[in-house]
Parts: C-alpha cells; structure tokens; sequence
C-alpha cells in the first residue's frame, strides 16, 4: 500500500515536466500477448504473484479482439539445456533452464489458447522485439497500435512496451491484463510506463476500443 500511496504522490511532479499526456488509439491494432505460458504462468515454474488473474482477464480482452478479426501474437521463451543461448540474462537467472523447447513448459497457458489464425514469435531476451521477426509481421499487417498483454509487467512486458514505442507504434497497456510475481515491481513500471511510453488503460476501455473496431469505426487519437 505504501508503494501506492508514493507514486501517487509523485504524479503531480511528472505532470508538472510534461510527462504522461496520452497516446491514443489507431485504427489497426494488434493484440500483443507476452509470454504467458506454462513457464511464466504456472508458480511451479516461474509464475505467481497475479499472474493468474491477468490470464484471466486476458482471455476476456482476446474474445473481443477475435470478434473484430485484430491479429493477436503470442511471445514464448525457449533455451538450449546449457543456457548457452540465454547471455547474461541466463546468469542473472538460472532457472531459465526449465524453458526447454518441447516441453509443457513452453506450452501457452490453455485459458489463452492460440487459434490456428495467431501467431507465435520464439524470442531469447525480454523484449518481444529484440532478435525476433515481430518487426516484420507488423510491417506486413499494417499495425498501427499495440495492445501489450502478458508479464512480467516489470520485465518483459515493460520491455516490449519501450521498443514498441521506440519503433513509433501506439502502445496501450490494459492494466487488468499484465502481472508480475510481486505488487510493488508491477504498479511501479504500469506507473513509468504511462508517464512515458504508454497509455495504460482500464480493460473495459480497450475492449470498448475492439468493439469500434468491430464496427468499422475510425477511432485514430481517441
């Protein structure tokens, strides 16, 4: 509670530099679902925290992006037995190395269950980005705005957030639908990303969004 109470606190300085006006949504967007499988879902892995709860809430926000035909791509981790693919990132965390290609750890939590008409982009670091061909396929779709779902909401999500917005999409995070294994990591980097790189939005305001997109709506810096 303290953590919130602080960054509440704090919002009047970042308003007074200028930070946290808002973005906005465009007219294509996809729907970006980041790492939720077994292995980051599952607290026998390396899920916990309200991890679970932003499954939950995801797969409500996907019904609505199906609904109105928005590609949704899924991220998964792999690694080779020996970490040797992992870098750094291995080092500070060794327990990557349940992430094993064909094994249920790398399988995508059943509550978002891909379709045949999804993508899956197979990525080693924290950034959906980072070494992988999610450029490419947005180029390809068109995109023009991401809806970034998963976790961690400090880590890899966060990540994805930055370059997303590095590449000059509109990035919208539906607070309901990331988590993090602890409290105070995920509402500090929802709080930092929303003054600096994203809207993050009530869900119930991104599933009224896919709604106008269902409906053929322009909906561009609404």
């Amino acid at each position: 509670m303290t953590s919130a109470i602080d960054l509440q606190a704090a919002r009047p300085i970042y308003r007074t530099h200028g930070f946290g006006n808002r973005i906005g949504f465009g007219d294509r967007p996809a729907v970006i679902v980041v790492d939720f499988f077994r292995g980051c879902t599952d607290p026998a892995y390396l899920g916990g925290g309200n991890v679970g709860a932003a499954v939950e809430r995801t797969a409500v926000l996907l019904a609505g992006a199906r609904a109105a035909a928005v590609p949704v791509i899924y991220s998964i981790v792999s690694y080779r037995d020996d970490l040797g693919d992992a870098g750094w990132f291995g080092v500070k965390v060794p327990s990557l190395k349940a992430l094993q290609r064909g094994t249920p750890a790398v399988e995508i939590d059943e509550r978002v269950a891909a379709q045949p008409e999804d993508h899956i982009v197979w990525k080693k670091m924290p950034s959906v980005f980072f070494g992988t061909h999610l450029t490419t396929l947005l180029a390809h779709l068109r995109i023009d705005t991401l809806l970034v779902t998963g976790c961690t909401t400090s880590g890899c999500v966060r990540a994805t957030v930055v370059d997303g917005c590095s590449h000059g999409y509109r990035v919208i995070v539906p607070r309901e639908c990331v988590g993090d294994r602890a409290e105070a990591p995920h509402e500090a980097n929802l709080f930092d990303m929303d003054q600096k790189y994203a809207d993050v939005v009530p869900m119930a305001q991104a599933i009224e969004y896919l709604g106008a997109v269902e409906a053929g709506q322009r909906v561009s810096a609404r």
